[in-house]
């Protein structure tokens, strides 16, 4: 069940009701009903999924119990690490185990022998990435004193399939969504319209700019052989636009619907492609994911706290894991590996966190450092995502190779202009430069949209959501699935 399909229109307000008027404000009945309605809703990608959702649940509520339980530190250790293997185990299956056994018989093969590990015909269970790393926050933080186990199941169990945040996040913290579980929710018509504001500008994210964006970029990129370098280049830049549109659109409808249930997720994109440096785009770009790995990852392997050496091959480490994460694919070890260059002469410089605050804060227009600083890490960025889309890794050097082999002809330009024109056109350009424009104005806001309340005017209020809602009626693109799914 997609976010921006007809089923999913129909799912929310059947659920919203039911929430708010059969529960009767009943904490235990709106819990037990958010519960069967996010297994429904995972249920219609696949039910059998279900049961790895069910035992990944009970293994790490079961662990807690035994981890605070335990007796001795011993004890501890083994729940621990009996949750993080079987976890991981799971995870390593489904979605590492062919890219394990090919890589293993190519590098065999590579120095002369043969090996046939063969593979396993299986399908991704959708979400599992993110609902892993709930249950793993769950039990390090038992283990680490910071919360204490639940009792409660039912409770727990929320926690984890909630349904906006269970397909592609964000990945949430028992200590920071486990609270709003247990405690009383009442309907908040503020909050709801602010919800239902951030929905709208994710509908627009998703439908307008991705996925016209994707239909360009998978052009592109399915047929790069064909194209010259200028071309390539576009094709890049819209691949740009598509993911950060897609993944921060669903984040957007995740937070949005949220809200209209009483809850507040944590927020996972803060305008990454007005960073002035690759640290603060890190900071900015799936926040949830960056911060998890900094928390049970970085500092757990000593943070910065070792000297230069420590912090530099923790930084590496971090990214590295991080593109893994993503896919059992080279390229996004490659990408993980780029950015842990990018960002090493900030580490080694102690600058990394030179850039805190939002850019241009309270001007309209940045300065001219400031933009040019915002242009170059939005160059970086365009260049490390060329690896991230790539099929393999011998797409992504003859896709970078096109680029650089063919950029200086004349030729090349004329081909990237009649582009333009011909399979383009000058809508999705002008659509972009209006969102970007949007963005930039609401940059200062939790999303962009949240610049409008009710101290503007009504008319421009509403004026601004029948645009919107018309143009994604108007100017959608053909559907394209969420690309995080597929982590």
């Amino acid at each position: 069940m997609l976010f921006n399909s007809f089923s999913f229109a129909l799912f929310l307000p059947i659920v919203f009701l039911l929430y708010w008027f059969s529960t009767k404000g009943n904490l235990k009945r709106q819990n037990i009903l958010l519960i069967i309605a996010s297994y429904f809703f995972y249920a219609c990608w696949d039910w059998r999924f279900l049961f790895l959702l069910i035992f990944s649940t009970l293994l790490d509520f079961y662990s807690g119990a035994k981890i605070e339980a335990a007796k001795s530190k011993q004890e501890r250790k083994f729940w621990l690490w009996l949750s993080i293997c079987i976890n991981l185990g799971f995870l390593g299956v489904f979605k590492y185990y062919n890219f394990f056994a090919d890589s293993f018989s190519e590098a065999l093969s590579f120095i002369g022998l043969k090996a046939n590990l063969g593979t396993l015909n299986i399908i991704l269970p959708v979400g599992i990435s993110f609902y892993t790393f709930h249950g793993l926050s769950y039990v390090i933080d038992i283990y680490n004193n910071r919360i204490k186990h639940e009792k409660n199941f039912i409770n727990y169990s929320l926690f984890v399939c909630f349904f906006p945040l269970l397909v592609a996040g964000p990945i949430e913290r028992a200590t920071h969504l486990l609270p709003q579980v247990l405690r009383k929710r009442e309907f908040n018509y503020a909050k709801a319209v602010n919800g239902m504001q951030q929905i709208l500008w994710g509908l627009f994210k998703k439908i307008v700019i991705a996925d016209n964006c994707a239909e360009h970029a998978n052009a592109i990129f399915n047929h790069s052989g064909n194209y010259s370098g200028s071309t390539l280049i576009l094709g890049a830049l819209f691949f740009t636009f598509q993911i950060y549109c897609d993944f921060s659109g669903y984040t957007d409808i995740a937070l949005g619907t949220a809200k209209l249930f009483g809850f507040e997720l944590l927020r996972n994109f803060s305008f990454p492609y007005f960073s002035r440096d690759i640290a603060e785009f890190w900071r900015r770009w799936h926040i949830s994911l960056s911060t998890w790995f900094r928390d049970y990852l970085y500092i757990p392997l000593g943070g910065s706290k070792g000297g230069t050496l420590v912090k530099i091959r923790n930084t590496f480490i971090i990214f590295l894991v991080s593109g893994f994460w993503h896919g059992a694919n080279w390229t996004f070890i490659i990408w993980g590996l780029l950015n842990a260059i990018y960002i090493m002469p900030s580490i080694i410089s102690n600058t990394n966190r030179n850039h805190l605050d939002t850019v241009a804060k309270g001007k309209l227009i940045p300065s001219p450092i400031e933009f040019f600083s915002i242009a170059f890490t939005f160059m970086l960025t365009v260049f490390a995502w060329i690896f991230f889309r790539a099929e393999n890794l011998h797409h992504a050097i003859s896709f970078i190779y096109g680029i650089f082999s063919g950029i200086t002809q004349k030729a090349a330009y004329i081909e990237t202009i009649n582009y333009l024109i011909w399979n383009v056109g000058l809508t999705l350009p002008i659509l972009i430069t209006i969102f970007m424009l949007i963005e930039w104005l609401g940059r200062e806001e939790a999303f962009a949209l949240a610049k409008i309340n009710y101290n503007t005017r009504r008319y421009v209020r509403w004026g601004i959501y029948y645009a919107i809602i018309i143009i994604i009626f108007l100017y959608s693109g053909k559907e394209q699935q969420f690309i995080y799914f597929q982590f």
